[in-house]
């Protein structure tokens, strides 16, 4: 539907990320960015997300004809993040956590050429029931969810059994509000 100067870029290892940009039916090609995921202390929340999706993009050396979109997702419980779980022991730990509570998640984007940079973020509130631990333990050795903010994906079983209500984007708890980046994609069809 929109047509771009550019070459898209998804920077981007996630395959849920770039099924979801698939959605847009925008032509895109996907590489890969490695960035650590350190940020400084005193970043909250969304601001945390964002400046992940930033950082990302900074490390991407763009060319004149290139638009480079990237992300990163957050859980945010108790004024705490929660990032990717390093291992079975952390994500049983998180969706323990997690379990029976509220808490939200954040994406942060940014979208760069050389002339222009957008950088947002959308918020989802996810509402858990309660799981007990032979649940937390079969989703985890099951699905193995150590690729994903929070220790679950809500597409996966943990989303159809555990997730009883959410306010706000779906996709962006999958990894991308494709309805914010497809606005701010709007921008730049002219640009």
């Amino acid at each position: 539907m929109l047509k771009f100067p550019y070459n898209i870029l998804l920077g981007s290892q996630s395959p849920r990320r770039r099924e979801l940009m698939k959605l847009l039916d925008i032509p895109y090609t996907a590489i890969s960015l490695n960035a650590d995921e350190s940020f400084p202390n005193d970043l909250v929340a969304e601001e945390i997300a964002e400046y992940l999706a930033e950082k990302k993009s900074l490390m991407y050396s763009l060319k004149p004809n290139e638009l480079l979109i990237t992300a990163d997702t957050i859980v945010w419980i108790d004024n705490q993040v929660l990032n990717k779980p390093a291992n079975s022991q952390e994500a049983i730990a998180m969706l323990k956590r997690l379990s029976g509570k509220a808490h939200y998640v954040y994406t942060g984007v940014c979208i760069r050429t050389l002339l222009h940079k957008f950088v947002f973020s959308d918020a989802t509130k996810v509402y858990f029931n309660s799981l007990s631990d032979k649940e937390i333990e079969y989703y985890v050795s099951r699905y193995e969810p150590y690729d994903k903010a929070g220790g679950y994906g809500v597409q996966e079983w943990i989303g159809a059994v555990a997730i009883s209500k959410i306010e706000g984007s779906y996709f962006n708890v999958m990894g991308l509000p494709v309805h914010l980046v497809y606005q701010h994609l709007k921008f730049f069809e002219n640009a």
